[in-house]
């Protein structure tokens, strides 16, 4: 079939606050097929500047517009969600956001062929079965000990095993008071739960400043330490890798090709590489790195704060690695994340979750919601219109 149409929707909350909580608006791509085929998917960015990266006039040769690689193409098979990739990749080397761009438009690639011929996505990528992930609530710091402490006994509450704090106050202030926080978060939690922490890259480059935080973290069973530093400061990540001899190192969700995954493991030393779908450039990309991690003896971890659309399209590239169990689930997005789309991935009696069983990634988009929370848009240049907000039926 051919690559018919490919649409934008712009969805924001009617106030976006500046919390670190990226499920404030979100950008959903449609790709139609021949024969009323549809598939979805979704970018993990600026919405209006990733519309604007698949719009743009042409500034050079590989400066060009992502739609110029995508639209018209054939997609009979994966291999042509690959060549596609690679032409993205080359004809807008030099446009920063196509990769972003791109995620959202590649994930909805993979659903819609994997409707057409009645798969899964993961049966695509030549697994045999979706294995069981264990889903950690992925969660903010509170303003205080006390309000971590909460939070903590919250997600204990709602049947996680695992619970993720993240960003707020840590690295802000002394090591005793973020002691004080990730102990909380511990007691919240239980003895036996599983701590993540998350501290949003707070320590940019000063390895001296995270390794304070090391024996807090170890002295709370903290099995991970989130983005220490800033997504490509290797040399730092390696430093604090080979100083930190309990806690492990995590990060990946700012890389934006496999290359730079590889080398968080490699010359970073991160013992869990965390991929964004929406990011990286999609599905296939996300699934090299799961299996340059499984060669490597790092676990591959999914990188999901916002919709369920994003949940499983970033299970999918690890859903058959039966041995990376853990998983971002999405415990308190805002309204607009779950409601755009029908149907999420329920916990079951175990509180674990697994890809779909479903052709594509499974989920359904619910139309209502989308209009909800739709956010008219238009971009013109020399008189001409590039983009409009579509109509979604």
């Amino acid at each position: 079939m051919k690559i018919e149409a490919v649409d934008f929707f712009y969805l924001a909350m009617p106030v976006v606050t500046d919390e670190a909580d990226g499920s404030q608006d979100a950008l959903l791509v449609r790709v139609a097929g021949g024969g009323g085929h549809v598939g979805w998917g979704e970018c993990e960015a600026s919405p209006l500047v990733s519309i604007a990266a698949f719009v743009c006039p042409m500034s050079h040769g590989v400066c060009r517009p992502v739609a110029d690689a995508v639209l018209g193409q054939r997609l009979d098979g994966p291999g042509d969600i690959a060549r596609i990739a690679a032409a993205v990749e080359y004809d807008s080397m030099d446009l920063l956001q196509a990769v972003h761009t791109f995620s959202g438009v590649e994930i909805a690639l993979w659903d819609l062929l994997g409707r057409v011929r009645g798969e899964p996505i993961w049966r695509m990528l030549a697994y045999d079965a979706s294995h069981q992930k264990l889903p950690y609530a992925s969660v903010l710091f509170g303003e205080t000990p006390q309000e971590t402490l909460e939070r903590a006994k919250v997600s204990r509450a709602n049947r996680f095993r695992a619970g993720k704090f993240g960003w707020g106050p840590i690295g802000r202030a002394d090591p005793a008071t973020d002691r004080d926080h990730f102990m909380a978060a511990r007691e919240g939690l239980g003895p036996d739960g599983i701590l993540l922490v998350d501290v949003g890259q707070i320590f940019i480059e000063d390895v001296e400043a995270a390794a304070t935080r090391l024996p807090a973290l170890e002295e709370a069973g903290a099995l991970w330490l989130e983005e220490p530093f800033q997504a490509s400061a290797l040399e730092a990540y390696g430093a604090l890798a080979r100083r930190s001899q309990k806690v492990k190192l995590a990060g990946g969700e700012g890389a934006h090709n496999i290359h730079m995954a590889r080398h968080l493991i490699d010359f970073g030393g991160v013992g869990f590489i965390q991929i964004d779908t929406g990011r990286i450039g999609g599905i296939g990309p996300a699934k090299r790195v799961a299996d340059y991690a499984a060669a490597k003896g790092a676990a591959f971890v999914n990188h999901t704060f916002t919709s369920h659309l994003a949940l499983s399209a970033s299970l999918q590239p690890y859903a058959g690695l039966k041995e990376h169990r853990i998983c971002e689930y999405p415990f308190a997005p805002k309204p607009l994340a779950l409601e755009f789309t029908r149907n999420h991935l329920e916990r079951d009696a175990d509180g674990e979750i697994a890809a779909p069983n479903a052709p594509g990634h499974g989920i359904e988009i619910e139309p209502a919601g989308v209009r909800k929370y739709l956010v008219d848009a238009e971009i013109r240049v020399a008189g001409r219109t590039l983009y409009r907000t579509p109509a979604i039926d």
